[in-house]
């Protein structure tokens, strides 16, 4: 049956539409938490000390924190996969491209695959950079986020790569909420303008919460 399901175009585009939302849910929770840097070090660094202790003492030091990654990781691979598997898919129906593009069609739309490119590679360098301090430009410093953001920003690479990433996510988000809610069975002729227009509210407050950080180390606010 789980088989079946999975084969199926429906199936897939579901589980791309599950784990998205659950992706999405999480970059709200994560711009939030990046915007304590403009409280000063004290605030945010205490932010980074709670995700570990979060859930004691029912759940043992970092336990919490280890099962939301476990959660992304499986919603970043099933979204990666089916993604894929529906594109192979959509292109083996359609060998040849069209002459035109789809009228109507925007332009998050045709760079979804793309942006999901985009975004697959900034995560392992986010992750590189400032949760394992692999590629970090500065002296990483664990359970410091607060000057070790400041190392990243200082970089002109590092700005490029995290607002062009930033931008991309914007557009996957504009177009991927109203399609994960047409594939949900939530949208609907009547719904279809409210969701385009919660999609592009998200898109934006994401876009630009998540550029502030950056934008606040090079303009000197945070420093």
């Amino acid at each position: 049956m789980t088989r079946t399901i999975w084969d199926s175009s429906l199936g897939k585009k579901t589980v791309m539409a599950v784990s998205g939302i659950v992706m999405l849910l999480y970059l709200v929770a994560h711009m939030i938490g990046n915007l304590k840097i403009f409280f000063g070090p004290a605030e945010i660094n205490h932010y980074a000390h709670w995700l570990r202790t979060m859930g004691e003492p029912v759940l043992h030091y970092e336990w919490a924190l280890w099962l939301v990654r476990i959660v992304l990781v499986v919603a970043v691979v099933a979204h990666a996969t089916s993604a894929y598997q529906l594109s192979r898919r959509d292109i083996k129906a359609r060998p040849s491209k069209y002459v035109h593009k789809k009228p109507g069609a925007s332009y998050a739309t045709r760079t979804m695959r793309w942006g999901g490119i985009i975004l697959g590679l900034f995560i392992v360098w986010h992750i590189l950079d400032l949760t394992t301090g692999t590629v970090h430009p500065g002296g990483y410093e664990h359970l410091h986020p607060y000057q070790n953001i400041i190392d990243t920003f200082s970089t002109w690479y590092s700005n490029v790569v995290y607002i062009v990433a930033m931008l991309a996510l914007g557009f996957h988000i504009q177009h991927g909420f109203w399609s994960a809610a047409q594939t949900l069975g939530v949208g609907s002729r009547t719904r279809d303008r409210v969701l385009k227009t919660v999609g592009n509210v998200l898109a934006v407050l994401l876009t630009l919460g998540f550029i502030a950080v950056p934008v606040g180390v090079m303009t000197g606010l945070v420093s």
